[in-house]
């Protein structure tokens, strides 16, 4: 068989995008899955392998898709010795083979998915805990379409005096970005060949990024995604804009940071999801006004408000997370809901009636895409089959008018463990890896003596 008929297994549009790259033949492809994390493991081939890529698949530890934080294998969660740390095939997703335009070399990327075991897909995978979401509203003939929004920082390579990140230098004079001008157009001059060159890589991926702004800290930009009426399509392409941004910034000697909190004083980070919903005739149930709210829109928020504390391990699954939570920082320290309010945690952004969407606002930019837009999906599709109410919107400063949260790592990972909700919409098992895996992390965290400790209590006490 020849190298072509070989390749023929290839859907037509990843052959086509195979073709298309220049030196194709010699290239290399990142095989890339997913964990909970949203970090993305996985193994680099040739590209002449890819036949038996898609006509067998790919084996890989089970464990991978619940590894923790810092690589290791989580035990609790049954997937490391316990069952020998078994292999699973894994793949691809039809259509995710892309170019990867920073190498040096021709390279491609591929998504992969983690099958069970017994020829089906893995249940406790992120991707596929979005898709049993999903099912729910395509059950229904509904079609929930969704954004994502996502901040992040550049920092230089190389940290201050003590350790810590600091911004990158000015391309006009040399200096240190000490600027907080929000939506400056000035900062995104001094970054444009970071800029330009993501909106290169994202056209060459098929990436539909539209918006780049400058955020409210020395650094921190937002970059937008159009909506897309296929949600896992959305994440998808919230976690390759992610690895483009990251690879990016590494080639132009800077450093690209999605941590929650990484600055303290500035601006955390979050990732804004934007949803409407669409019924079988294509109509956005959410459709109105602030003086006439649908009654799909209202539930859809009261179900928001419902769930989110079981939930909010998937908007904040790490211990500098928290830290995002902190007052008169645009960050929702409760459930509020209101019109064009940025003080609130769901808000209705300003738009003609017919594109009235949900922007929720709790996630940080370090959550995992899929799970996210699961918990959120979930909690609408909740709340519409309830007709829960969630109050009126609020106007003015939710700050003042709300008792103000601040939730703790601890208390969100025995919530999630104990959650029915989560055991309903997400399956038992995707509950007990994930509890598992941040239980984990949260002991391995505060089981290390940090610098702090040194500074206030070594001589003091």
């Amino acid at each position: 068989m020849n190298r072509e008929s070989a390749l023929s297994a290839l859907p037509p549009e990843d052959l086509d995008t195979l073709r298309a790259l220049p030196g194709h033949e010699d290239a290399h492809v990142d095989l890339l899955l997913p964990d909970c994390n949203g970090v993305l493991r996985g193994k680099r081939v040739t590209a002449d392998t890819l036949d038996k890529v898609y006509g067998g698949g790919v084996c890989l530890p089970m464990s991978l898709v619940a590894a923790d934080i810092t690589g290791n294998t989580v035990e609790e969660t049954g997937l490391g010795y316990d069952i020998g740390d078994e292999d699973r095939i894994c793949r691809p997703i039809p259509g995710s083979l892309r170019p990867v335009p920073w190498s040096p070399r021709p390279a491609l990327q591929l998504l992969l998915a983690m099958e069970d075991g017994a020829g089906g897909w893995f249940q406790a995978h992120p991707r596929r805990v979005l898709q049993r979401v999903l099912d729910r509203y395509h059950a229904l003939g509904l079609t929930p379409v969704v954004a994502v929004e996502l901040e992040f920082y550049l920092f230089d390579r190389l940290a201050d005096a003590d350790g810590r990140p600091q911004p990158t230098l000015n391309a006009s004079d040399g200096a240190r970005n000490a600027s907080t001008q929000v939506y400056s157009i000035d900062d995104l001059d001094e970054n444009a060949g970071f800029i330009d060159a993501v909106a290169r890589a994202c056209r060459a991926q098929r990436i539909p990024a539209d918006t780049a702004v400058a955020e409210y800290a020395p650094g921190q930009f937002e970059i937008n995604l159009k909506h897309r009426a296929d949600a896992l399509a959305a994440c998808d392409d919230a976690l390759l804009l992610k690895r483009a941004i990251k690879a990016i910034a590494l080639q132009q000697g800077t450093m690209a940071s999605f941590m929650a909190k990484p600055l303290h004083g500035q601006a955390g980070s979050g990732l804004h999801l934007h949803v409407s919903l669409l019924d079988a005739d294509g109509r956005n149930l959410f459709a109105g006004t602030p003086d006439a709210p649908a009654d799909a829109l209202r539930h859809a928020v009261g179900g928001l408000q419902a769930s989110a504390r079981d939930n909010l391990l998937l908007f904040a699954p790490h211990a500098n997370s928290y830290r995002r939570f902190v007052t008169n920082a645009f960050v929702p320290l409760n459930d509020s809901w209101g019109f064009n309010n940025r003080t609130v945690a769901m808000r209705i952004p300003h738009s003609d009636a017919a594109n009235t969407r949900i922007e929720h606002r709790i996630a940080g930019a370090d959550a995992n895409p899929y799970l996210v837009a699961a918990a959120v999906l979930a909690g609408m599709l909740h709340g519409i089959g309830q007709r829960l109410d969630p109050g009126p919107p609020v106007i003015g400063n939710a700050y003042e008018q709300f008792e103000v949260r601040t939730p703790h790592w601890r208390d969100a990972i025995g919530d999630f463990l104990d959650s029915g909700f989560a055991a309903e919409w997400y399956g038992e098992e995707f509950r007990h890896i994930y509890g598992q895996q941040k239980l984990k992390e949260m002991r391995d965290f505060h089981a290390l003596v940090p610098d702090l400790d040194y500074a206030w209590y070594l001589r003091t006490v």
